[in-house]
């Protein structure tokens, strides 16, 4: 699993809220969340703004836009809102890849987490383009389940020397005890637990080593 922070100008696809916030290209959108109804799409935004008037204004001349105002104190605003669906929701729910919330929206650019397999986030940027839709990918990083990199024997060992308290401090659990759990003597569940946690701290700090480190042997 891997994990990129992707934004994309939304303006080119006809997103009636991103058309609104280009209209208020210093207004900073939080969207809290968003997802799609029979309806269209809801979803609630925060903002902090020295201008609520103006925005509320620009909310009320949006045709496109539904919305209500759930809240405001001062310079802060929430609003519920309800537009079409998007080409930009179609092609991220196609993909499989949805947006991590919050996220954010200025001036029509949509800024987001999104997490999925390398497939499905390789097919991201090469779905964006076949559409004409402006996009920057700002980050990418790797994202693992132990259970992927470990064989079944290393993660049961694991799991068991985790629930038993052996890595607590003090230890709660002898490595003799975890062996005899196991049917096997110490020095085998020694041997599988050393070899698990070389693969997890390998990978833990795979990213931060030199290329030439990946591949030493000591």
């Amino acid at each position: 699993m891997a994990r990129v922070r992707f934004s994309f100008d939304a303006t080119a696809c006809a997103d009636p809220l991103a058309a609104l916030s280009a209209k208020l290209p210093d207004e900073v959108f939080t969207i809290c969340s968003s997802h799609p109804t029979d309806d269209g799409i809801v979803g609630l935004i925060e903002l902090d703004t020295t201008t609520p008037e103006m925005v509320k204004r620009a909310f009320e001349d949006a045709s496109s836009v539904t919305y209500e105002l759930l809240y405001e104190d001062g310079q802060t605003l929430a609003i519920q809102y309800l537009i079409p669906p998007t080409e930009t929701n179609r092609i991220l729910r196609s993909v499989g890849v949805l947006p991590r919330f919050p996220a954010t929206l200025q001036d029509g650019w949509l800024r987001a987490e999104h997490t999925g397999s390398h497939e499905q986030l390789a097919q991201l940027p090469e779905e964006m383009a076949a559409a004409g839709i402006p996009y920057e990918i700002e980050s990418i990083t790797q994202t693992y389940d132990p259970r992927e990199l470990l064989t079944d024997r290393q993660h049961e060992f694991i799991t068991a020397a985790l629930e038993q308290g052996y890595y607590a401090s003090p230890r709660e659990c002898t490595l003799t005890e975890l062996a005899d759990e196991f049917g096997v003597n110490p020095s085998a569940a020694s041997g599988v637990l050393h070899r698990a946690e070389a693969t997890l701290i390998k990978e833990s700090f795979s990213e931060s080593l030199p290329f030439d480190d990946h591949h030493q042997d000591d």
